[in-house]
């Protein structure tokens, strides 16, 4: 086992390693936001390599999949002696239609609705308590539609007061360790902060999505971790893409029709080449230096880093230990104003 660098999460009694595995595309075929076909087979050796070089957390949901990501990372960490099993983090407030596999989940954390979910993750997680429990998206009456953001239905919504006091009472009950909030703005961070303390945030946050500095602020003050997602922004930060790649991504990929990965593309990757020359001088890869740049940002206690084959984590575990320079952060930040690439603060 190889030691990388480790921060408190929050006020809990975890330290985490700089970077964690996420579980997303490890979920496999489908449903609504696949990543394609993946091998689980693979998937568990991929988990088993990040563990081994270090990373001792794995962020999932119980939606990865429709239930199948869970059942991956559970099948993963028995197979590992208890010393070396990493913390697990999933999340809530996603169900889906069995019925219906390709249709959008909706947003849903009625009380009765959480309960029944977090058994179902302790048994497809072969677990006697979550680690991390958190609540996905805010409950807005409405499904997860990207395409369809104003379909939202208030009255059908339960009330954020509601369903944080149930998250807390699940840490109570014993069945989670430490509760947190996934793409939550600083106004709903406030009014469930005042309920119970939020253990920890989970925004997208990378060189292309900066807007959640805020959500990382409120943390930083509130003695709450940051864990962040997508830093490698699905894959356009890893400099492996390219126009063509993009065109040749399975027709049930989700990512085929968000405009990063067309109307964004050409200024997206410019700002890849931008950091290719950092990355030469650290000897390194992109990925690395893209995941580094959000550790360096005040309240972000670790990043959330996908794979899909053990190489993968070969092409990223190296950001944990980078320490990128003055120099290093002033060149990005001025490739983020030459590119017009992604949105929100270009530095600290």
């Amino acid at each position: 086992m190889t030691s990388l660098p480790t921060a408190q999460l929050g006020t809990t009694d975890m330290r985490i390693s700089r970077i964690g595995f996420g579980a997303w595309a490890i979920g496999g075929a489908g449903w609504r936001y696949t990543w394609g076909e993946q091998d689980d087979a693979n998937s568990i050796a991929t988990i088993r390599k990040a563990v081994e070089a270090g990373v001792n957390w794995i962020d999932t949901a119980a939606v990865y999949g429709l239930g199948h990501s869970e059942e991956v990372v559970g099948k993963a960490i028995a197979g590992l002696p208890e010393a070396d099993r990493p913390f697990v983090f999933t999340k809530a407030g996603l169900v889906w239609d069995d019925n219906d596999r390709a249709a959008a989940p909706k947003r849903i954390m009625a009380p009765a609705s959480v309960r029944r979910e977090v058994e179902d993750s302790l048994r497809r997680l072969d677990l006697e308590r979550i680690d991390l429990y958190q609540v996905h998206w805010p409950d807005t009456g409405a499904s997860l539609d990207f395409a369809d953001p104003d379909g939202v239905d208030p009255a059908l919504a339960t009330p954020l007061t509601e369903y944080w006091q149930t998250m807390a009472d699940l840490v109570q009950e014993g069945k989670v360790r430490a509760i947190g909030l996934s793409n939550h703005d600083v106004a709903q961070l406030e009014i469930a902060e005042a309920i119970a303390h939020v253990d920890a945030v989970q925004p997208q946050f990378s060189l292309l999505k900066r807007q959640s500095a805020d959500e990382l602020a409120w943390a930083a003050a509130h003695h709450t971790g940051g864990i962040i997602y997508q830093p490698q922004h699905s894959g356009l930060l890893t400099g492996t893409f390219s126009a063509e790649r993009v065109a040749a991504l399975p027709e049930d990929d989700w990512r085929k029709g968000f405009p990063e990965f067309t109307t964004e593309l050409d200024r997206n990757l410019a700002l890849v080449e931008a950091l290719r020359p950092i990355a030469a001088a650290h000897d390194t890869s992109v990925s690395s230096v893209a995941i580094a740049w959000t550790l360096t940002w005040p309240g972000v206690t670790g990043a959330i880093v996908g794979a899909r084959s053990p190489e993968q984590v070969d092409g990223w575990i190296d950001a944990a230990a980078l320490e990128l320079t003055t120099a290093d952060l002033d060149a990005i930040a001025a490739a983020l104003r030459a590119t017009g690439a992604g949105e929100g603060p270009v530095g600290r």
